[in-house]
């Protein structure tokens, strides 16, 4: 017999599974509380006796994709058996990743909601200090946060022209994602 408890965690990650599963296929505009409440197959009041609004909903939903990548992150920096490259190579694809496969999704974790226009910044900090840790790792801690700030800045620029196609341009010489990042590792570690 499940709690109250329990079953008021269980509908919220109905709610949050239904309200991810509107915004990839859909975008922002896609996501209404009524169409999440339908999506997960709960009430009408259901989303709102967890969430305020849709701004609410959404923001809990790129907190949890920036814990979901901090997990990420996390476990590559931890990994003994992964060269300081590698966890660099790791860090870099999945952010990519999720630009690439969730555009929606990555646009939304970058994003400055207007009621609250730091939480996302908030919620990107672990995931973000463990990227920073894994760059440290290759050069250093003074020299760290620079090319912290310009490999996530470059990835953000990877998954864009990839979303966009225009990677896909033949000017670009049929380069790939992953021979980017290859080029982005190789800069780093030659910092080392």
């Amino acid at each position: 017999m499940t709690s109250r408890a329990e079953s008021a965690a269980a509908t919220r990650r109905a709610l949050l599974d239904a309200a991810a599963e509107l915004l990839d296929e859909g975008g922002l505009d896609a996501v209404t509380l009524r169409e999440v409440g339908a999506r997960a197959g709960v009430s009408r009041g259901a989303p709102y006796r967890h969430f305020a609004d849709k701004e609410s909903l959404l923001i809990a939903i790129g907190t949890q994709a920036w814990e979901q990548l901090g997990d990420r992150t996390q476990a590559l920096r931890a990994d003994p058996g992964l060269s300081s490259g590698e966890k660099l190579r790791g860090g870099l694809n999945a952010l990519i990743a999720i630009g690439r496969t969730q555009p929606h999704l990555y646009k939304l974790m970058f994003s400055h909601p207007p009621g609250d226009p730091a939480a996302l910044a908030r919620a990107a900090q672990r995931s973000q200090s463990e990227f920073l840790a894994i760059v440290a790792g290759l050069v250093g801690e003074q020299a760290a946060r620079r090319y912290t700030a310009l490999l996530i800045s470059s990835a953000n620029g990877i998954a864009g022209m990839q979303v966009s196609s225009q990677l896909a341009d033949e000017k670009w010489g049929g380069i790939t994602t992953e021979e980017l990042v290859d080029t982005l590792v190789a800069m780093i570690e030659a910092q080392s």
